[in-house]
């Protein structure tokens, strides 16, 4: 096999894994985006909230 068509196929199956490596990378990172914005979701409800009180005007938990 001439070494050109060696060489140009080594290229184009790099630029496969590339692309290949890419698509995974941002598959992955999507669903940990989700889950840490699922996670913030949850942990936000825990905490309390402040509430104003209409008999002195201060915030209080609650």
């Amino acid at each position: 096999m001439p070494p050109f068509l060696v060489i140009a196929a080594a290229a184009a199956g790099a630029v496969y894994g590339a692309k290949a490596l890419r698509r995974e990378w941002r598959r992955v990172n999507r669903a940990l985006d989700e889950s840490e914005r699922q996670r913030e979701v949850a942990e936000r409800d825990l905490r309390p909230t402040l509430r104003r009180d209409p008999a002195t005007g201060e915030y209080r938990v609650g």
